[in-house]
């Protein structure tokens, strides 16, 4: 979902400047795309079937009011979306220049609508709206827009796709900066690097900035014990904001803490002497069940996120005074970070349903009371070990389709200068 934006823009620009190597660029990074598409496809659909074998219990309580927008996913976002796909990477030479446009914006709109789908069923397991219990005990959907237009799912999608943008910006700078240090496919490199660090800068500013802080309020209101947890606060006062620290659950205290006085007072209240509710204030019934876990998650989610936006801001800076190019350390540094941001989203999702435990549906139902009765453990055991073995091994398979095609390169630059001088002959003759 990061890539679909960034493929947008660079055929844009290709449409807008008559620029053949934006094409040719939007070309490459749809072939990145399609292989990324079709193993999200292999590797989703065993996550919908678990709601029937190990999560039988909840799909009985809440299938009345999830089945909607799941529903709504798989018929209407995904297939708009691998529809077009097919045309963006197929059909150029049949459609005008418009009309391919158009396919490639269909692919990015439908994968971004697919993601509002899955992201506005979870924000209904962290903040339940919309709903009324029937006479068995399960919910069924009382209004279709206010399960759509949950106000946690509107922050949390925000969230969410800033977070795949920065990851999809730094693999495009990632990859322009492997071929500028490797010195070849230089013309394309630098528009990866632009590109990517442009996108990467707005993106990872919208992460910390808005967005973050968005979620962040959620938290405060709704589930204000999680966000106790995830800080490690354990006393009702004034709070610090941790930055580093190992929290000690049992003495209910940080050890070797560093933090910034006051600032998640600020940050939650907007007020730097207010006081901050602490897990000692809720029943430990209702505190997340693993607390260190959800800590470390949020931490290295944040941590990160905060590097992302230094290492996008300092390569803008270079961008600027036309020197990034040729700043090897820098490249360097674009190239080893490609993985952190996939580590920094997965980190993300671990605090948001380490947080909302011990619920699926927070408030509602506890998870002790959703899950499969009649599945063992160690039937669960033998399906996640054969899972994960069944998943390393495409995961290895997709790396090597992807370094494949990195290796083979977007179209060759003597073709990629041509088709650029060219078209500057062919703006000056107009202009002429």
């Amino acid at each position: 979902m990061g890539l679909a934006p960034l493929i947008v823009v660079l055929k844009s620009i290709g449409l807008w400047k008559n620029d053949e190597r934006y094409n040719k660029a939007a070309r490459f990074w749809a072939k990145i795309f399609g292989i990324s598409f079709v193993f999200g496809v292999v590797t989703g659909i065993p996550m919908e079937f678990q709601f029937g074998t190990n999560w039988s219990h909840f799909s009985k309580f809440a299938g009345g009011v999830i089945g909607q927008t799941l529903a709504m996913e798989g018929t209407f976002a995904f297939f708009l979306e691998s529809a077009f796909l097919g045309l963006f990477l197929y059909g150029e030479k049949r459609l005008s220049k418009i009309a391919h446009w158009w396919t490639g914006f269909a692919v990015f709109f439908g994968s971004w609508l697919s993601g509002y789908f899955i992201i506005a069923t979870d924000a209904w397991m962290q903040h339940p709206v919309a709903y009324h219990t029937t006479a068995d005990g399960s919910v069924t959907l009382s209004s279709f827009w206010g399960l759509v237009l949950n106000p946690w799912a509107i922050w949390q999608y925000a969230h969410n796709m800033a977070g795949a943008t920065v990851t999809g910006a730094f693999v495009m700078a990632a990859v322009g900066a492997y071929y500028l240090l490797s010195e070849k496919y230089l013309e394309q490199g630098k528009i990866f690097v632009k590109v990517g660090v442009i996108g990467g800068i707005i993106a990872s500013l919208l992460v910390i900035g808005p967005t973050g802080d968005g979620q962040g309020q959620n938290l405060a209101e709704s589930q204000p014990a999680a966000l106790a947890a995830m800080e490690a606060h354990f006393d009702t006062k004034t709070a610090d904001l941790v930055i580093l620290g190992q929290p000690n659950v049992e003495n209910k205290s940080i050890d070797n803490p560093l933090v910034v006085p006051r600032m998640l007072s600020f940050l939650v209240n907007r007020d730097w002497g207010s006081q901050v509710r602490g897990l000692s204030s809720f029943p430990e019934s209702e505190w997340p069940t693993n607390i260190s876990l959800l800590y470390y998650a949020y931490h290295i989610m944040v941590g990160l996120g905060t590097i992302f936006m230094l290492v996008m801001l300092l390569s803008g800076i270079q961008l600027v005074r036309k020197k990034l190019y040729e700043t090897k350390w820098l490249l360097w540094v674009l190239l080893l970070s490609f993985p952190l941001p996939y580590v920094a989203n997965t980190a993300g999702w671990m605090t948001a349903e380490l947080g909302r435990q011990p619920y699926l549906v927070y408030g509602v139902l506890r998870t002790l009371d959703g899950f499969s009765k009649s599945v063992s453990a160690a039937n669960v055991w033998f399906t996640l070990l054969g899972f994960m073995g069944m998943y390393s091994l495409l995961a290895i398979l997709f790396l090597f389709m992807v370094q494949r095609e990195i290796n083979h390169g977007p179209e060759p630059v003597e073709g990629i200068a041509a088709a650029a001088i060219n078209a500057g002959d062919a703006h000056a003759a107009r202009r002429n």
